[in-house]
C-alpha cells in the first residue's frame, strides 16, 4: 500500500521560511508526478506546485511563483516544498499527492495517492 507522509509544517513570522518534505513508501517518486496542495479554513483545496516523475519539468501555481520551490531526491523516495518569504495568506495544511499522469495537473481528481497533511501558519 503506497503511503505519503509530510513533515516540516509549523508556525513562522510573515517573511520566514519553512521546508516541508514528502516521503513515500511502496511508491517510488521517480515514476509518478508529485504535487503539493494545499486547503486553508472554508477554501477548496488548491494546487501549489507539481514535479514530473521523469525527466524535467515544475509547474507552480501564481500565487507561490518565485517563493516557493519543489524538488524531489529519487534516492530517498522525498519529494520537497521549500517555501521562503511566507504570507499570512500561505497559512492551510498542506498536503502531498502523487498521480500517474505523465504531465503535472493542476486538478486534485487526478491524483491518486495523498498525505495526511501537515499545517503550516504563518504570523503577520
Amino acid at each position: 500500500q503506497a503511503q505519503l507522509v509530510e513533515s516540516g509544517g509549523g508556525l513562522v513570522q510573515a517573511g520566514g521560511s519553512l521546508r516541508l518534505s514528502c516521503a513515500a513508501s511502496a511508491l517510488s517518486v521517480s515514476n509518478y508526478v508529485m504535487g503539493w496542495f494545499r486547503q486553508a479554513p472554508g477554501k477548496e483545496r488548491e494546487f501549489i506546485a507539481g514535479i514530473r516523475g521523469r525527466g524535467i519539468g515544475t509547474r507552480y501555481a501564481d500565487s507561490v511563483l518565485g517563493r516557493f520551490t519543489i524538488s524531489r531526491d529519487n534516492a530517498k523516495s522525498t519529494v520537497y516544498l521549500q517555501m521562503n518569504a511566507l504570507k499570512p495568506e500561505d497559512t492551510a495544511i498542506y498536503y502531498c499527492a502523487a498521480s500517474r499522469a505523465a504531465v503535472v495537473l493542476f486538478d486534485a481528481k487526478f491524483y491518486d495517492y495523498w498525505g495526511q497533511g501537515t499545517q503550516v501558519t504563518v504570523s503577520s
